[in-house]
């Protein structure tokens, strides 16, 4: 994927996610992303192991039902959906390398 392309990096976060797939979802991150989530209380994820954790319980506790809308800033893009547990934004920082750092 490239760099110039966000919301190509956006949709297959989502398609990731929607597909839970494990593997695909945390190679879409650099290895020094954090992960801040304001989910059940405000907590920051670093490292691909705690990475590939959050993400197993995401699939799981709060599956992807529909893409609401999505916004590309420059090389950053703000992905609305709904899941089983209500309306979600979520803010995709991604690298020029095409990775997802925040």
């Amino acid at each position: 994927m490239k760099a110039s392309d966000p919301m190509a990096v956006a949709l297959g976060w989502l398609a990731a996610y929607r597909a839970a797939r494990i593997a695909q979802m945390v190679g879409m991150y650099s290895s020094d992303a954090v992960i801040d989530c304001a989910c059940g209380g405000s907590i920051a994820i670093y490292h691909e192991d705690d990475i590939a954790s959050y993400w197993q319980r995401r699939f799981i506790e709060s599956p992807v039902v529909e893409l609401v809308d999505l916004q590309v800033d420059g090389a950053a893009v703000v992905v609305t959906y709904l899941t089983s547990s209500g309306t979600v934004e979520t803010l995709l920082d991604i690298g020029e390398d095409g990775l997802i750092t925040c």
